[in-house]
């Protein structure tokens, strides 16, 4: 809780135990999906593996936590039938999850993405995660091969994905996953410099077109702070874009660990943009030096901010992500 309001976290992804990861191997290998077949995972495997997740939301001060697909796991580059039964695994396991804990999971839903074929191919999948299972968004891979060869944000190729998603009121979460750029091949967890590179250019492209007049309802959520900064002041629309005509669309979560760095991205994309994010438990288990916390604890860095007020504060962690997504259910307050 936060001045007796939920804390909502909206980058969160799914824990899973062995068996999970074993099955998606096992797909690739024997490369023969069984319909109507699943992971099979011990109920008792599936939850341990929770309460080893909301140990560390608890830790953290996170109430509600938004669950998504792990984006080294998405399998988008594989073959497109491969990828829709994966999808279907995925997306059946995380229901599981948020009803094991429903005050404290939502479901994001993963989408069977691919490369060389039309969007509309993750129109069903969306609409049965929604409607039968209740989730609140999907995540989009704006690069699903890996090789930075699937059309830009701002091109018809995402039109059918932008309208069912429109018109189900469901924010779109744009969160990479792997590069197959061999020039980054040196360097551990190279997926982070897709993170950066991918959401940047996906940031820009909706900044530099007339999608959200085309889909004025459309809501994008981009990772990591938008995955880069401007170097450009506001005003120099050439290279900072239109933001504020797009106060109603476009809004970025705050899964950045670096003090600097989250201070910048709220003060260029401004608190009513900013949506609370952590990815714990994830890749932000580093110490940090001052507090001894790991970095992904972030409820006191964001409440440390002196350029925040209470209200600006309020607002990340709990009333934009209400804003954003209609769908979320839970209750408004409770008393301090």
């Amino acid at each position: 809780m936060y001045n007796g309001q939920k804390v909502l976290d909206v980058h969160g992804h799914m824990s899973t135990p062995p068996h999970f990861r074993a099955y998606a191997y096992n797909l690739i290998a024997l490369r023969s999906p069984a319909e109507g077949i699943g992971a099979d995972i011990p109920e008792e495997a599936l939850d341990a593996a929770q309460k080893r997740h909301l140990k560390v939301m608890d830790e953290r001060n996170i109430d509600l936590q938004m669950l998504s697909p792990r984006p080294v796991a998405y399998m988008h580059w594989e073959a497109a039938f491969l990828v829709a039964h994966w999808t279907r695994v995925t997306n059946d396991t995380i229901h599981k999850i948020t009803q094991m804990y429903p005050d404290r999971f939502v479901g994001i839903a993963q989408l069977p993405q691919n490369s060389k074929i039309a969007t509309s191919n993750c129109v069903a999948e969306l609409e049965r995660a929604v409607n039968d299972y209740g989730f609140v968004g999907a995540i989009v891979n704006p690069d699903p091969a890996g090789d930075r060869a699937t059309p830009g944000a701002h091109t018809e190729y995402w039109y059918p994905l932008y309208e069912k998603a429109q018109q189900l009121d469901v924010p779109l979460i744009i969160h990479p996953s792997i590069s197959r750029d061999p020039r980054i091949e040196i360097v551990p967890h190279s997926y982070q410099i897709n993170n950066v590179t991918e959401e940047f250019i996906w940031t820009q492209l909706m900044l530099h077109s007339d999608i959200f007049k085309t889909f004025p309802r459309l809501k994008v959520v981009v990772c990591h702070c938008g995955g880069a900064l401007s170097r450009f002041i506001e005003r120099d629309a050439r290279h900072s874009g239109e933001l504020e005509g797009m106060k109603n669309n476009l809004f970025f979560d705050t899964c950045a660990y670096d003090e600097t760095f989250l201070s910048a991205a709220i003060k260029q994309k401004g608190v009513d943009q900013m949506l609370f994010g952590t990815e714990a438990p994830g890749s932000g288990g580093a110490i940090r030096p001052d507090t001894g916390r790991p970095s992904d604890d972030m409820v006191p860095i964001i409440d440390g901010l002196d350029f925040l007020s209470t209200e600006d504060k309020l607002k990340i962690f709990n009333g934009n992500v209400r804003k954003v997504f209609t769908r979320l259910k839970v209750p408004e307050a409770v008393a301090a």
